[in-house]
């Protein structure tokens, strides 16, 4: 679905409240725009998708094989967000554009029905919120998960959701159903305990409370929810007090595991992200510049050593390894703790 003119055509009739009129782009599948009331700065693009299941490239390294990406773009607005450069193929920008131009395949429960009928399909792994997230504000407007949920649980067809949205606790009485027909994994994305600090970086989102309640409901509902602890942000999100703090939250929420990761920035969110942090946190410019030279997107081997060294014994303390839990030694934690004035990572 490209662009394929920047001209604009009139509004239909019947349109949703909140429609721009003579901002509808000319675009293979577009049905109309709207600029939601209640979602303040977001517009919204209305589309008929031709496919609903994208498979993933042989050479990737992702444990699957085949995602499921209802929106298009994602008003959750993270800074760090590696799927900005995905906007690029929509002649959109992977900024602002990214964070506000969300375009929403009204129709992807319908298509994915009519795929996963084929004789052909295998009823393999399918992954949700792998590139933008299915639960973002849209979502609470537009209601395709439970259609796609439906549609994946009707043809026994495994899946499963990463997400940061609280709209998860919508669907956990039809994801419930669904996990007695198939295997069904949840996951919520947590990256800052700091409330000021995540909503800088994480503007559209939930709190990282709200979150912590979502896996509590979750699992009360009877799923094994995972976090994902990424992107570790250096010299912002990296301390053990913060670390430890933050897994004893999640541990307490009823998590089952934590997976991890450093800051990852990609081309095109390398300039966005550099450009938050000198807006914000300008002092920590060139210790990043040194972490990310160039046109690196991986931040340095010897940092990635460090955060692992530091996180391991924490995540086993807390019971939030793959495998069986325990209770963490305070003293232990405590130890760990940094005597005042001491460096932080690099």
């Amino acid at each position: 679905m490209r662009w394929v003119e920047q001209s604009a055509a009139g509004a239909e009739d019947g349109s949703l409240p909140g429609l721009a009129l003579n901002e509808v782009a000319a675009m293979p599948g577009h049905l109309r725009t709207v600029r939601p009331p209640e979602f303040k700065g977001v517009v919204c693009h209305e589309v008929l998708a031709k496919s609903a299941l994208n498979r993933v490239p042989g050479e990737s390294s992702m444990p699957f094989d085949w995602t499921v990406n209802p929106y298009r773009g994602c008003s959750h607005a993270c800074v760090y967000c590696f799927a900005r450069g995905s906007h690029r193929y929509l002649d959109f920008d992977t900024g602002a554009d990214f964070d506000s131009q969300i375009v929403v395949k009204v129709n992807v429960a319908e298509v994915l029905r009519r795929e996963l009928a084929k004789p052909s399909w295998a009823r393999e792994h399918v992954a949700l919120g792998t590139n933008t997230d299915p639960y973002q504000r849209a979502e609470g407007r537009y209601r395709l998960m439970p259609g796609i949920i439906g549609a994946l649980s009707d043809r026994r067809t495994p899946f499963s959701i990463l997400t940061k949205g609280t709209l998860l606790r919508r669907d956990l009485p039809l994801l419930a159903e669904a996990r007695e027909r198939v295997d069904v994994s949840l996951a919520m994305s947590i990256a800052v305990g700091d409330h000021a600090l995540q909503q800088s970086i994480e503007p559209g989102t939930p709190g990282t409370r709200a979150r912590l309640e979502t896996i509590a409901a979750a699992t009360e509902a009877g799923f094994e929810c995972s976090v994902f602890l990424m992107p570790i942000l250096p010299h912002l999100t990296d301390s053990v007090l913060q670390l430890s703090r933050l897994l004893r939250d999640i541990r307490d929420a009823g998590a089952r595991s934590v997976v991890y990761g450093p800051l990852h920035l990609r081309t095109h969110v390398k300039p966005w992200f550099f450009e938050w942090l000198e807006r914000t946190h300008p002092e920590l410019v060139p210790r990043y510049r040194g972490l990310y030279p160039g046109s690196a997107s991986t931040v340095a081997k010897a940092y990635r050593q460090a955060l692992a060294a530091r996180l391991r014994p924490m995540l086993r303390d807390y019971g939030l390894e793959r495998g069986a839990r325990r209770t963490p030694p305070v003293e232990r934690i405590r130890d760990a703790l940094p005597v005042p004035g001491a460096p932080t990572l690099f």
